[in-house]
């Protein structure tokens, strides 16, 4: 049975790599369409140029950017709104349309609390995408968006309060207040260290954020065996649309 077509909706550029990059390179690997859309940043900036090797590493595609502005970056997409100021049927019309057209199965995104630093535009990601996922499969909604379709799960990318104590000592340096849930709230536990290779090659794919130190220029400095304590596995909860499901939609765990 083939593995389940799989769309990861995230804020940024290296969100993807960072938070789902083991489970994307896995589904496509295991002969799964995959693709990425991000929210933020417009596609003539060297950050668009690095999503699309991270992307092709990962055999997620080419980019499928929104182009709206990072909300700590106004430069990131001059003239288009910050992403947490853009209206919100606007975003939600715009997402519709991808998921119509790509018609995943599964679809990965943020966690309610924007994972572990709650960055805001994470935080907009996973409330649009919760959104954009209902009413993607009905007809009445954006109708000259394509035709409906239904996901059949949608996945949170999260972290458990006890599986979290090795990033603490990471970014405590940097000031980062991490959110986290109880263990119980984790439904999908993904062992990605067969992948790790690829998913730490499309993290330090985003150069940009590896020169300044951000959490990809955090990951560059680790040593390997501290990369596959960090990074070697991700989690997730499930949330709808609908209850339950075959067991093909189901993360690869």
């Amino acid at each position: 049975m083939p593995a389940p077509s799989l769309l990861a909706v995230f804020a940024h550029p290296d969100d993807e790599s960072l938070s789902a990059g083991g489970v994307l390179a896995r589904h496509a690997a295991e002969g799964a369409r995959t693709a990425v859309v991000t929210a933020t940043w417009s596609a003539d900036t060297p950050r668009a140029a690095e999503l699309a090797d991270a992307l092709h590493i990962l055999g997620a595609g080419t980019p499928r950017m929104l182009g709206y502005a990072d909300s700590r970056v106004p430069d990131s997409a001059p003239g288009r709104p910050r992403w947490c100021e853009a209206p919100l049927d606007e975003a939600v019309r715009e997402l519709v349309t991808h998921l119509r057209d790509f018609r995943p199965q599964i679809v990965v995104t943020h966690d309610a609390y924007g994972g572990l630093t709650g960055h805001e535009d994470h935080v907009h990601t996973h409330r649009v995408t919760t959104l954009a996922v209902t009413a993607a499969g009905l007809e009445r909604l954006y109708p000259d968006a394509g035709e409906p379709w239904q996901p059949s799960a949608l996945y949170l990318s999260t972290h458990s309060h006890a599986a979290v104590g090795a990033w603490g000592g990471h970014l405590a340096d940097v000031g980062k207040a991490l959110r986290t849930v109880p263990g119980e709230r984790v439904t999908a536990t993904v062992d990605v260290t067969p992948w790790l290779d690829r998913k730490v090659a499309a993290i330090l794919a985003h150069r940009t954020e590896v020169a300044r130190g951000a959490a990809p220029g955090l990951v560059a400095a680790l040593p390997g065996p501290e990369r596959e304590r960090l990074l070697g596995t991700e989690y997730y909860t499930r949330h709808g649309p609908s209850p339950t499901a075959p067991a093909q939609t189901e993360l690869l765990s």
